[in-house]
């Protein structure tokens, strides 16, 4: 059965050879075909077709003058199969090592290499290549697809030593990964060879593409902002797809951005919505752009486009059947700027801009939808906060509720917290064994008494929207009782409070309890029942010291009793406050309770300490 070495086994050659060939032109052929299903067909069969052939030609024992052949159907089957899988497998890993292995044994090296790693496979063929030149040119193309898996798996130190091995490097000296791309030099593919789906020199330019576009997403992710727009501009100058150039000319803008040029990086979201369909990346870049130059309308104009946008279905181009540099390129990161998510996820962003905008109105109509597009589509999971990116559910009917309030809605705003109560009100029964989890350090913070507590609360200030200063008060009653009864004091020595999502905890309850403290005391003011009133602001101040609001309340209120000398007292307190350094760790809070942190704020506080100093005997003037 010696094949190869008779004139039989060189018509066995040719045959062989004849066959790659046609199944390279049947898998041009359905590349190029309009038909998705004939595409698809063709494409199938011609890889079928070269793993029987690959097949057969490994079922011969490992010959010198067959290895080019066998190299090369070996690679026109791996960049078919990927191309058709969107992706690399194990498989692919595995076609690389058995061809690397049929090379040793034609030079009888194979033995205990068996058990070597891909690495040390590599570093013995390209040794023994020096002995086998016929061999260089199959080697380096199976050399890019090997690079081509490890960039995509983000094996980068051993895609670098293999990039040296092929350089003639081993001493390491270079550690700069696109310079060992740009070193590299693949022989040129003889005339008379057997046809491929993509040489040596092609890899090369999907992988320097791929490689610097990674690094420069990566270093703008990381704030190295020179060196993102050095690694960028490489991509953009070099063979570049236009999906792929969209969200260079996006990564660009955003570099721009953050570095202060704000018309150049305006000029590239431009390019970035001229060169293709994918619209999202770069109208959330221009919103974020829009907002840094405080032009507000702009900015909710570029969001509602971006909504829009993300509601038409991509349409995206037949993948060719090749290694494209979309194949080496990372899944999306939440942490890039290219990520803006999904269409309910835009809608939100949008609401709460407008929210925070002042265009309450807005911002109503925008929850409202961006409810209803959750609730339609499937029954919402109530995660926790620290589970994903972004408000939870019920934060979002909270933040919708805070909308409603403000554009005067109070109705509609209580249909929606009754709705958010008959979802999470079940939970509150779970919280004791909850809690007691938490302190053991074995679940999460439960927030439930939380959503339920402010839902209480906006209830109450839609009442006093309503004027039914009665209801108010009970929600405003409800809702303290639920932040002193269903949460426990000591939480705190839990080890939920040991981490920043602890602090942010902690502070938002103190702040909610403030907020309904101050919200139920200015309704016993409203209706002269200041005694009452103090009793809420005192305890508010000992709630929450770090709320300025409340001791503006409470000084207010001492005036009104005439209880001078207290009220003394504490306007000193404040007069050194304003003055003196602010210290302290700021937290961010969520939207629906900043916003109603705005409602309760005094109108003047710098106008009500002057006020007050006047009406002070000289004695006590400072």
């Amino acid at each position: 059965m010696s094949c190869q070495t008779t004139p039989l086994g060189s018509s066995c050659l040719d045959l062989w050879r004849e066959k790659n060939d046609r199944l390279v032109r049947q898998a041009k052929v359905a590349q190029n075909s309009g038909l998705t299903l004939r595409r698809q067909q063709l494409a199938q069969n011609a890889l079928e077709g070269l793993r029987g052939l690959l097949h057969s030609l490994q079922g011969l024992p490992a010959a010198v003058p067959v290895l080019p052949l066998e190299l090369t159907v070996t690679c026109n089957f791996i960049i078919l199969r990927a191309s058709l899988a969107q992706g690399f497998t194990e498989d692919q890993a595995q076609d690389i090592q058995r061809g690397l292995e049929r090379v040793l044994e034609t030079q009888e090296q194979l033995g205990p290499r068996l058990e070597q790693g891909l690495k040390e496979l590599w570093d013995s063929v390209l040794h023994a290549s020096i002995l086998l030149p016929e061999l260089l040119s199959a080697l380096h193309r199976l050399a890019g697809l090997q690079a081509a898996l490890w960039l995509s798996a983000d094996r980068l130190g051993d895609l670098a030593l293999l990039l040296e091995t092929l350089n003639g490097s081993q001493n390491g000296a270079s550690e700069d990964l696109l310079l060992l791309l740009k070193t590299w030099s693949p022989p040129v593919e003889e005339l008379d060879a057997p046809l491929t789906l993509q040489d040596a020199q092609g890899l090369k330019d999907v992988l320097l593409t791929a490689f610097a576009y990674r690094q420069g997403l990566q270093e703008l992710i990381t704030g190295n902002l020179d060196r993102a727009l050095s690694s960028l501009h490489e991509v953009a100058s070099g063979l570049c797809p236009r999906p792929v150039l969209v969200q260079v000319y996006t990564a660009l803008g955003s570099c721009h951005r953050k570095m202060g040029n704000p018309q150049r990086a305006l000029l590239y979201l431009v390019a970035a919505l001229k060169e293709g369909s994918a619209w999202g990346p770069p109208l959330l870049e221009a919103s974020r752009l829009y907002q840094q130059l405080g032009d507000t309308t702009a900015e909710l104009e570029s969001l509602e486009l971006l909504v829009e946008a993300l509601n038409v279905p991509c349409s995206s181009k037949a993948s060719q059947f090749v290694i494209e540099v979309e194949l080496l390129l990372p899944p999306p990161d939440p942490a890039s700027p290219l990520h803006c998510g999904t269409q309910s996820q835009a809608k939100h962003v949008l609401a709460s801009r407008c929210l925070q905008t002042g265009r309450a109105e807005d911002a109503a109509e925008h929850y409202l939808d961006l409810l209803a597009l959750l609730l339609d589509s499937s029954e919402p999971r109530f995660f926790l906060p620290r589970s994903r990116p972004g408000p939870c559910m019920p934060e979002l009917f909270l933040e919708a509720a805070v909308a409603l309030i403000q554009a005067g809605r109070a109705q509609d705003a209580l249909t929606v917290c009754e709705e958010l109560l008959s979802r999470t009100s079940s939970l509150l029964p779970k919280m004791s064994r909850l809690w007691e989890d938490a302190r053991k350090g074995t679940k999460e913070l439960p927030y439930c008494p939380l959503w339920v507590s402010a839902t209480h609360l906006l209830q109450g200030q839609a009442w006093v929207q309503l004027g039914a200063q009665k209801m108010a008060v009970s929600e405003f009653s409800r809702c303290l009782e639920l932040l002193f009864h269903a949460i426990p004091e000591d939480k705190g020595q839990g080890a939920a409070s040991n981490c920043e999502q602890g602090c942010k905890s902690d502070v938002a309850l103190q702040q909610l309890r403030a907020a309904a403290l101050i919200s139920r005391g200015l309704e016993w003011v409203d209706s002269g029942q200041d005694t009452k009133a103090l009793q809420d602001f005192l305890l508010a101040v000992q709630m929450c010291p770090g709320n300025q609001d409340t001791y503006f309340h409470l000084l207010q209120t001492l005036r009104r009793l005439n209880r001078r000398d207290e009220a003394t007292a504490l306007w000193r307190r404040l007069e050194a406050q304003t003055k003196g350094p602010q210290e302290g760790a700021t937290w961010s809070l969520p939207l629906y309770l900043e916003s109603y942190l705005s409602w309760i704020h005094p109108s003047d506080c710098e106008a009500l300490l002057e006020e007050f100093q006047t009406s002070l005997p000289e004695s006590c003037d400072l």
